[in-house]
């Protein structure tokens, strides 16, 4: 028998305070290698749109979900806890380079939760001792509220704090009716955009929707050290940490070796779960990543071995082999310790404030 919603949640806090979870992989790396062609990405629901439709892999939730219900399965087979919905880009913002309605978005959204969802109840039925999770990707836009969008404009932006506030709210109700249990809001890029995902969630909730509990993952453009929109690790989480959320960290951009010092920060800093899964190291001049499973492993393992993190896993040019030596990397190891932290202001701007009384 499944276990509710609130079965789930209490499930992953205490899996979380007992080991290192893991997350999966890349998604996009995995279907590139399906070789789909246009018919898949259209099925029958889009034989007749305008434009082409390859390319756009969250609509394969509704067009080809045997591929996208094969790849949670993979990803658990490996030993992943946590699985993210297929649903990164599915955002009215972001579809409408697809000329896609807000009806079909919803439905990439709720379906993408639901085929996640049936895939980790499967695996918990198979496995009770180790249940398995589902994870709602709400993933960054294509416009940017903190930055122009033209050079010669300071002032140009493309969207409004509302239009981007609506169309978070309109991904989040429609994973959580499909039934997932955390919204993952990942690689940002620009907080000002994660803070209309966390005040989409906040509201919904207080208008009675179920809460769940929320991870965010930044990203680290470059060796400087900033998010695109050019916080510091330590400023990244002072912006965000009044969501409390369930976890914190970064992914995307960096290979593990160049994440480490990112992550050391936000492990010292945050007292919440400290997550973070990193790309097979950083692209070739093809745009390919080379780095091989068991070398991306064994940087993880140190993280861990030096208690940086709680949970870890894989983004770009990552394969269920990366997170099934990833996973036997930290199986056991020690989760790391949330630090104690004393009371302080903490403001932010681009670098971090603290005064202590």
């Amino acid at each position: 028998m499944a276990l509710t919603r609130p079965e789930r949640i209490a499930a992953l806090h205490q899996a979380a305070r007992e080991r290192i979870l893991v997350l999966d992989g890349s998604w996009g790396v995995m279907i590139q290698r399906r070789e789909l062609t246009e018919a898949d990405f259209r099925g029958d629901r889009f034989t007749a749109h305008n434009g082409q439709m390859k390319g756009n892999n969250d609509i394969l939730c509704l067009t080809r979900p045997d591929v996208i219900a094969d790849l949670h399965d993979q990803y658990f087979a490996a030993g992943a806890d946590i699985s993210e919905t297929n649903t990164f880009s599915a955002t009215v913002i972001a579809q409408d380079d697809y000329q896609l309605e807000a009806d079909a978005v919803r439905d990439i959204n709720l379906e993408g939760a639901k085929l996640a969802r049936a895939s980790a109840d499967r695996w918990t039925e198979k496995e009770p001792h180790r249940p398995r999770f589902a994870a709602g990707s709400i993933g960054p836009l294509n416009k940017m509220l903190s930055m122009s969008s033209d050079v010669n404009d300071p002032g140009a932006r493309l969207v409004t704090f509302d239009q981007v506030y609506d169309t978070y709210r309109h991904q989040v109700l429609a994973l959580n009716e499909g039934g997932v249990d955390l919204y993952l809001i990942e690689t940002i890029t620009d907080t000002l955009n994660c803070k209309a995902a966390i005040k989409a969630i906040k509201d919904l909730e207080d208008k009675g929707m179920e809460p769940l509990p929320i991870w965010i993952s930044g990203t680290i453009t470059d060796r400087s050290g900033r998010t695109l929109s050019g916080q510091t690790a330590e400023a990244f989480w002072n912006s965000v940490r009044h969501a409390k959320p369930f976890a914190i960290g970064f992914n995307c951009a960096l290979g593990a070796d160049l994440m480490r010092p990112f992550i050391a920060e936000l492990s010292r800093v945050a007292d919440t779960l400290v997550a973070a899964y990193p790309n097979a190291g950083l692209p070739n001049a093809m745009g390919q990543y080379d780095e091989e499973p068991h070398q991306t492993a064994h940087f993880i393992e140190e993280w861990a071995a030096s208690g940086l993190v709680n949970i870890v896993g894989g983004c770009c040019g990552t394969t269920p082999e990366h997170i099934r030596h990833t996973a036997e990397a930290v199986s056991k190891l020690p989760t790391r310790v949330i630090p104690e932290r004393p009371v302080a202001m903490r403001l932010s701007g681009l670098e971090p404030f603290e005064l202590v009384a």
